[in-house]
């Protein structure tokens, strides 16, 4: 027998911290995935997180917590195939430790992903965009901070740990604005500021500390924002825009639809994706290529440029009833 909570440890320890040199946000959802699956698998058993043996959580156990997250949490599939990637990843360190498991950590390792839709991409037309920014209180010091937030965020499109993570010598406000960030996979990147997010942005920093390491967007203790905070604050500008927004069409706002909003507003202004693939950080071009399906304007105007085809209106009429009955099926 062999026991997990050695695996486990040895696997944050050693092979996400030290051979992999994981990023602490990587560290954070991973341990999140097992703390919810070890509750799950002592619900199961009956034995204490600390007494479980490999043996113990195996395929079918897996199975039935993945099952757990979406019909008893109401995870999605995707959220489902992040918790899975956490466990696969460490069941291919467990299979170096624990060889005599082959067979076991095997047929963990062929759990299935679950297949997602791919929906279009929610983002921010420039109505809402201004409705969003009014919508925040800029004569109190909480207001200004959100609002210089939330300015950055539309122009700039920095994720949301991002924006968490920016310190004052990230920025550059003099000659040739911009903001530098380490964004996913470690990869620095940096982003050009306009005039107006620069005038933001220095009102904003003159109210705040002065040293370099200090946080842009700090609390009112100084430490810097968390991912679910700013979260919080848009669904509560959100509220207010909408009631003061009778256009208001989108559904759901959450810190990824400031990310999205301002890749349409360079889509919408004739940049190409490549460069937008740059600005955002993406990994490939073809992740860019959403924000192309999610534009109807786009395709209104491709379809205007196009003849339509000389055909007459017509219904198709099954001829034989056997076919008629396939029709109706």
């Amino acid at each position: 027998m062999s026991s997990f909570a050695p695996i486990l440890q040895a696997f944050f320890t050693d092979g996400l911290a030290r051979q992999r040199q994981a990023s602490a946000h990587t560290i954070r959802a991973y341990r999140d995935t097992f703390r919810l699956l070890l509750r799950f698998a002592h619900q199961q058993t009956g034995k204490p997180p600390a007494r479980l043996d490999l043996t113990d959580i195996d395929a079918p156990l897996i199975t039935a917590f993945l099952d757990h997250l979406e019909q008893t949490r109401h995870n999605t599939a995707r959220t489902r195939n992040a918790r899975m990637a956490a466990i696969r990843s460490l069941y291919r360190f467990a299979s170096y430790r624990e060889p005599g498991h082959a067979a076991l950590i095997q047929r963990v390792l062929a759990i299935p992903d679950k297949r997602t839709r791919r929906t279009i991409v929610s983002y921010l037309n420039a109505t809402e965009i201004d409705a969003l920014l009014n919508a925040v209180d800029r004569s109190t010091w909480l207001g200004r901070r959100d609002h210089a937030l939330l300015v950055t965020a539309i122009q700039t499109g920095l994720r949301v740990s991002e924006l968490c993570g920016l310190r004052r010598s990230d920025l550059t406000l003099t000659t040739g604005p911009h903001v530098r960030c380490q964004g996913k996979g470690r990869k620095d990147r940096c982003t050009p500021l306009t005039r107006t997010t620069v005038a933001v942005l220095k009102t904003w920093l003159a109210e705040t500390a002065n040293a370099t390491t200090d946080p842009v967007f700090p609390t009112r203790t100084g430490s810097p924002l968390k991912p679910d905070s700013i979260g919080d604050l848009l669904d509560r500008y959100t509220t207010i825009a909408r009631q003061q927004c009778p256009t208001w069409t989108t559904e759901r706002v959450t810190p990824h639809t400031l990310r999205h909003s301002a890749a349409m507003q360079l889509l919408h202004a004739g940049v190409d994706t490549s460069t937008i693939a740059l600005w955002l950080g993406h990994e490939h071009v073809q992740t860019t290529q959403i924000y192309l399906h999610g534009d109807l304007t786009l395709k209104q105007k491709a379809l205007d440029r196009t003849t339509p085809p000389n055909i007459k209106p017509g219904r198709y009429r099954p001829p034989d009833p056997l076919l008629a009955f396939l029709e109706s099926l």
